[in-house]
């Protein structure tokens, strides 16, 4: 896992915790802030799991496994 996984799922759950307690106490601004986060979240992790995507095809390629 590197970082931009890490951070991308820190996201994820900081939004969803932000989502919930906008919810709960009818916070739309709060709730929107978690469904932003959220999304942010999802985007750098995807991005994290490309890196590593890339950096495990060019160690198959070089022969280092």
């Amino acid at each position: 896992m590197n970082k931009d996984q890490a951070k991308g799922v820190g996201k994820q759950i900081k939004g969803a915790v932000k989502d919930a307690v906008g919810g709960a106490t009818n916070d739309v601004d709060t709730q929107a802030e978690g469904k932003i986060d959220k999304a942010e979240g999802k985007v750098q992790k995807r991005y994290g799991d490309l890196k590593e995507d890339l950096k495990d095809n060019s160690k198959d390629r070089s022969g280092n496994v």
